[in-house]
């Protein structure tokens, strides 16, 4: 009965352990992201940008894109694979499939 006891005590000692290990890790990462985060100033507010006249900058930005894209394409060098020969069968796997066939009675010696 005495081992059981110990057993029990060395059990929910280690269990207390992990357990505890684990809050100590996520209180530090709690602790790390409160003093780490990056903190908004609510004196300043954000400056909105100037506006952009719109009229022809869609396209614009559109053909440089495509521009783009062509030219890429132009340097690409993917070309498809060319299908691999046959292989010859390996010795491991005709001693692989020799065995096999021993073992279902198929191997006749001539």
């Amino acid at each position: 009965m005495t081992d059981f006891l110990l057993s029990l005590q060395i059990t929910a000692l280690g269990m207390g352990l992990v357990f505890g290990a684990i809050l100590l890790l996520w209180l530090m990462m709690v602790l790390l992201t409160l003093f780490t985060a990056e903190k908004e100033s609510a004196s300043l507010p954000a400056p909105e940008p100037a506006p952009v006249p719109e009229t022809g900058f869609k396209a614009q930005a559109a053909a440089i894109a495509v521009a783009i894209a062509l030219a890429e394409q132009g340097q690409s060098s993917a070309h498809p694979l060319a299908e691999p020969p046959t292989a010859i069968v390996s010795a491991w796997q005709l001693g692989m499939r020799t065995s096999q066939r021993s073992q279902k009675g198929n191997f006749r010696r001539r």
